[in-house]
């Protein structure tokens, strides 16, 4: 049974730090693309940040470059670490596994609530 659960999710002051993490099961994680994904009330779903396989390789959006970091084990979880957190980064983070390899396959957690507010 496939699963991602994410974890680390709150409520912070802007300017204020969070640690997530999504621990996987039921597949070979190392074989799997890791990202962060958010979704803010009314909004579509937004990739935040991936981190690759093998060589590591991070990728981030521009709203969040120099602020989160994305890493990854050799175990099962990735996490992001969010700092100098804004108000505007209030949504859902979601975990999402993804490989290519002639198939896709795609799996994604069921959210954390992050919520930056004063």
């Amino acid at each position: 049974q496939v699963q991602l659960v994410e974890s680390g999710g709150g409520l912070v002051q802007p300017g204020g730090s969070l640690r997530l993490s999504c621990t996987a099961s039921g597949f070979t994680f190392t074989m799997y693309a890791m990202s962060w994904y958010r979704q803010a009330p009314g909004k579509e779903r937004e990739l935040v940040a991936s981190i690759t396989t093998v060589s590591g390789r991070t990728d981030y959006a521009d709203s969040v470059k120099g602020r989160f970091t994305i890493s990854r084990d050799n175990a099962n979880t990735v996490y992001l670490q969010m700092n100098s957190l804004k108000p505007e980064d209030t949504a859902i983070y979601y975990c999402n596994a993804r490989r290519s390899s002639g198939a896709v396959w795609v799996y994604w957690g069921q959210g954390t609530q992050v919520t930056v507010s004063s």
